[in-house]
């Protein structure tokens, strides 16, 4: 079983890419936002929000950048990063509530979690066309280096013979991972994921 969304693409990039950032903050420690735009883009061209103050025919590059200042302020790269869901949250949904957005719902799924519950999360938010953002803290895989300590979205998931794979967007770059050595990283210090719920 493999099921994927499909993301919106800026010039032959998928999604935006952080490395497009002037402010040197952003380009270090702006992932979160990045998440948060690229979630908000998808929902505005999927679900017909209007969350995107720019044109979208066709989406480009200068204002989403443009885009990622509007985001900054809710979710500001700090000291320890956005080193957890709860700080995501608050931040989105304050973004929302100023965009007068009141259809999404914004929740965390903790790392915490077993392995089967946040595998069956992922699968009903891919089936409901929905991306996901996740918090990879630190982790014991190598695989998993470029990674770390790090938020990027989920667009797919796929199970084989009982390996659980997901499709992992970062800077433009979809690869899929194995999502068992993502998720039991070895670790007491957990990250987590984002859970959006979009009303009619």
């Amino acid at each position: 079983m493999r099921k994927e969304i499909k993301m919106f693409h800026i010039g032959t990039s998928e999604g935006g890419n952080q490395d497009w950032l002037t402010d040197p903050f952003m380009r270090l420690g702006g992932c979160a936002a990045v998440s948060a735009c690229d979630s908000s883009i998808y929902f505005d061209l999927n679900f017909g929000t209007a969350l995107y103050p720019f044109g979208k025919s066709p989406l480009n590059r200068q204002d989403y950048v443009k885009f990622t200042s509007v985001m900054k302020p809710y979710l500001h790269p700090r000291m320890s990063g956005i080193n957890n869901t709860r700080i995501f949250v608050e931040g989105f949904n304050a973004f929302l509530k100023d965009r007068g957005e009141s259809r999404i719902s914004v929740s965390a799924l903790d790392g915490n979690e077993s392995e089967s519950t946040a595998f069956e999360a992922i699968k009903r938010q891919i089936e409901n066309g929905i991306p996901i953002p996740f918090l990879n803290l630190i982790n014991k895989d190598k695989r998993l280096k470029d990674y770390e300590w790090h938020w990027f979205l989920l667009t797919g998931y796929a199970e084989y013979d009982g390996s659980r794979m997901v499709r992992a967007l970062t800077y433009s770059t979809p690869d899929w991972i194995d999502f068992s050595a993502l998720w039991n990283s070895g670790f007491s210090q957990k990250g987590g994921m984002i859970l959006y719920n979009i009303s009619e």
